[in-house]
């Protein structure tokens, strides 16, 4: 049992109710998390310390077993005593050693209760606890993640060390055991989740794990003639063959060039787009005419039916 359970109301945090789906706790979160995001919010304490408690919630809540733990140990209720002036949380049975549900009597009963609070009879022995598992958000630029870094992150009062993996994805959670907070007793630590959030590209965009996709406009010429142009890739520039009569929307593979990891290579897909001019010359146009009266008996919408 996690001491902030007791404290702290995850439900009423994401804004849904104790009943809700994990549909719904799910998009609860993601509002919440675009709208208190630190990219934008810069310099908002306020809004960082929000962003940070929606996701404590969520890291709960959307696992179905933690949720489960969690709200049991709510509706159980908790013996709060203090020993050696730091606070200690227990569970009745944990107290009594079942002595008061067989019977032990008044004197067991009081007799647990001084050693919980330290006023005789033997001194009450913590049992060893894990400590809690912490949440933290690592920003990288969309180079970053796709090259693999690393980084480092504050979580209390310390900084510490995450080996990003190349390619990773937006959302993506790296798990460094043993880094969360310190056991109590004895007890081992819990683990850090780092939240990895990737800025977007200004041209490219990420399909799936591998793949990256970019929209290249082309002339109506080089559509119409064929053509090779020059594409932009991750790491430099490559040259593709527009094939005649290319239409617009159509997608071409470029091999190798998406996203690389240390498994394997993606592909970039380049989407085509036909660019139409809007600042016709007088002849321009004339020659243009002259090719639409020659195309006349053209109807590219014959197949809906209409002219």
């Amino acid at each position: 049992m996690r001491k902030e359970w007791l404290e702290k109301d995850y439900y009423a945090t994401l804004g849904v109710s104790k009943n809700a789906s994990s549909k719904e706790i799910k998009k609860a979160f993601r509002k919440l998390a675009r709208d208190f995001h630190p990219d934008n919010n810069p310099d908002d304490a306020v809004a960082e310390a929000r962003f940070k408690e929606i996701n404590e919630a969520y890291d709960t809540l959307e696992d179905e077993e933690t949720r489960k733990e969690y709200d049991h140990a709510r509706e159980m209720g908790y013996f709060v005593g203090d020993t050696g002036g730091h606070q200690q949380y227990v569970r009745v049975e944990d107290l009594f050693g079942g002595r008061a549900a067989q019977g032990g009597g008044f004197q067991d009963l009081f007799g647990g209760l001084g050693d919980l609070f330290g006023q005789g009879g033997r001194q009450y022995q913590p049992r060893p606890s894990a400590g809690r598992n912490l949440q933290a958000d690592l920003s990288l630029t969309f180079h970053e993640a796709l090259a693999g870094v690393t980084k480092s992150v504050g979580i209390d009062g310390r900084r510490v060390k995450v080996k990003v993996p190349q390619g990773i994805a937006d959302g993506t959670k790296v798990r460094l055991t043993g880094k969360g907070e310190l056991g109590a007793n004895g007890g081992p630590a819990g683990d850090l989740f780092v939240r990895v959030h990737v800025a977007q590209h200004p041209i490219f965009e990420r399909v799936g794990k591998r793949d990256l996709k970019i929209d290249v406009p082309i002339t109506f010429a080089e559509a119409t003639l064929g053509a090779v142009v020059e594409v932009p890739t991750l790491d430099g520039t490559t040259k593709i063959r527009v094939p005649k009569g290319t239409q617009g929307g159509t997608v071409m593979k470029v091999s190798g060039k998406g996203v690389e990891t240390a498994s394997e290579s993606g592909d970039l897909l380049v989407t085509l787009r036909v660019t139409v001019p809007t600042d016709l010359s007088d002849s321009e146009r004339e020659l243009l005419e002259a090719f639409r009266d020659e195309r006349a008996t053209d109807n590219p919408r014959e197949h809906l039916g209409v002219t």
